[in-house]
């Protein structure tokens, strides 16, 4: 199933789309079972309260990340491999597609990785959208120009986590390197280790944007869209797991 396909299917699973179809359901059924019409709009109100308040899906995204990493990665550690987490097309002020927010985030940590270990670094993004520019270049060009960090070699075939993992283990076992730093997002670390360690990697996890509150007042009670990203933000891994683990992987 190519990308298009795979994001289309999951934005009904996830929400807010699948609180809508649910409210939706709801309310065509109040004619015929009022009971379960009703019952499905109280249940899809609900649920859209919770998952878009912060103290909810800040506490959904923490089930997903495990204790931040105190030290660097030690002298076994052989390589470090920086995931995409997505383009910003047309940018106007930079004139060309660039990194996406996600992205920029964990080349900046994997930028701190290499000054700590001195490792070389493969990027791992391809260009789902089919536009010129990978997310694996986008990040060479952030990292080298801006970071001053050089970029030994890119992964810009892939479309997904697995594929970021199985590429990336294809270009890296040719030079001997098993044992790596996976530089990607906290939440997004569970589903990312398991399948480089599937493709035949060491992982040691270098991980990035922890889910973090200064302070729980009330304002933490109160719906906001942040808080419902976020909230889809689980479930789409949860599903991604789930769906890999449903899944074969590639020979």
């Amino acid at each position: 199933m190519n990308w298009f396909a795979t994001n289309f299917a999951s934005a009904f699973l996830l929400p807010p789309f699948n609180l809508i179809l649910l409210g939706v359901a709801g309310i065509l059924l109040l004619k015929r079972r009022q009971g379960t019409g009703m019952t499905l709009v109280a249940a899809a109100l609900a649920l859209l309260y919770l998952l878009s308040i912060p103290i909810v899906a800040d506490a959904l995204l923490q089930v997903l990340e495990a204790s931040p990493e105190k030290n660097p990665p030690d002298d076994s550690i052989q390589a470090i491999v920086v995931l995409g987490g997505g383009t910003y097309y047309y940018a106007p002020e930079y004139d060309d597609h660039t990194v996406g927010r996600y992205t920029l985030e964990r080349v900046r940590y994997a930028a701190k990785m290499y000054r700590a270990t001195c490792k070389p670094v493969l990027a791992a993004g391809g260009a789902p959208l089919g536009n010129r520019s990978s997310e694996a270049m986008q990040m060479k060009a952030v990292l080298e120009e801006e970071f001053l960090v050089p970029v030994e070699w890119v992964e810009e075939a892939s479309s997904n986590t697995r594929e970021n993992a199985y590429k990336s283990f294809a270009i890296l076992q040719k030079q001997g390197i098993r044992q790596i730093a996976l530089v990607t997002h906290a939440w997004h670390m569970p589903r990312a280790a398991r399948e480089f360690e599937q493709a035949g990697f060491e992982v040691t996890p270098a991980a990035t944007g922890y889910t973090r509150r200064y302070k729980t007042d009330l304002l933490t009670f109160i719906p906001n869209a942040g808080a419902l990203l976020k909230s889809s933000l689980f479930f789409h891994e949860v599903i991604g797991m789930l769906w890999y683990r449903l899944t074969p992987a590639p020979d």
